[in-house]
């Protein structure tokens, strides 16, 4: 497997267009992760580091810190909420309004060997807004964004509100390739990080019914 797309390098950061499918760190069925092309991108003694992760079928930026200091300036950011973060994702139906706010605090619900996010009063606070860019007849295209950093909270929260994404498998939204794309990001730095990452080929037909334009990337 080839290393990733870069999208931003600096003597700080790269952001990578992680595929959808590869996870970022080793998992115990095995097979590639993101750390395995890790000599590629520095040749450094130390590091390089995850500033954050997203799940393994989950595409798009992913930011990667190639100096210590530069790690520790992210991870405040993150920490924060002062990284800006958007995401579009495919869902089922076309929810009744153009735009909206999900609060909801998540809280892990395990049954048996497997578990999921699920709204619980008490719970972590999550937050996401989001907007509705497009739609066909039996889906829509959002654009959401995170507001806090909980695990799985843009799928968790897309199935709260009766739209989950195409794909998900855990929250509702069917079988086949999860249709979520870290789109941009940005960490308002001195000088700013900043990557847009393309669509990629699994979302490329459901976005272009929804009234997304190829042309538009160019």
């Amino acid at each position: 497997m080839t290393a990733p797309e870069i999208l931003f390098s600096d003597h700080r950061f790269i952001v990578i267009n992680k595929p959808a499918g590869l996870p970022v760190h080793a998992t115990r069925a095995g097979g590639p992760n993101v750390e395995d092309f890790f000599p590629a991108f520095t040749k450094t003694k130390s590091g390089p580091w995850l500033a954050h992760r997203l799940d393994r079928d989950t595409a798009g930026c992913l930011v990667i810190a190639l100096k210590k200091s530069a790690l520790i300036a992210a991870q405040v950011l993150f920490a924060n909420g002062g990284v800006s973060k958007t995401y579009w994702a495919l869902v089922s139906g076309t929810p009744g309004e153009s735009a909206g706010e999900i609060d909801l605090p998540l809280a892990k619900v395990t049954s048996g060997k497997s578990w999921k996010m699920a709204p619980e009063a008490g719970a972590p606070a999550a937050s996401t807004s989001w907007r509705l860019l497009g739609s066909a007849p039996k889906c829509s295209w959002l654009e959401l964004h995170p507001h806090t950093g909980r695990t799985h909270q843009i799928r968790a929260h897309c199935a709260a509100i009766g739209h989950p994404i195409i794909g998900d498998p855990v929250y509702g939204g069917g079988k086949g390739a999860l249709s979520l794309l870290a789109r941009a990001i940005c960490l308002p730095l001195e000088p700013p990080v900043d990557a847009i990452a393309p669509v990629p080929p699994h979302m490329l037909q459901g976005l272009q019914n929804c009234g997304w334009m190829v042309d538009a990337e160019k």
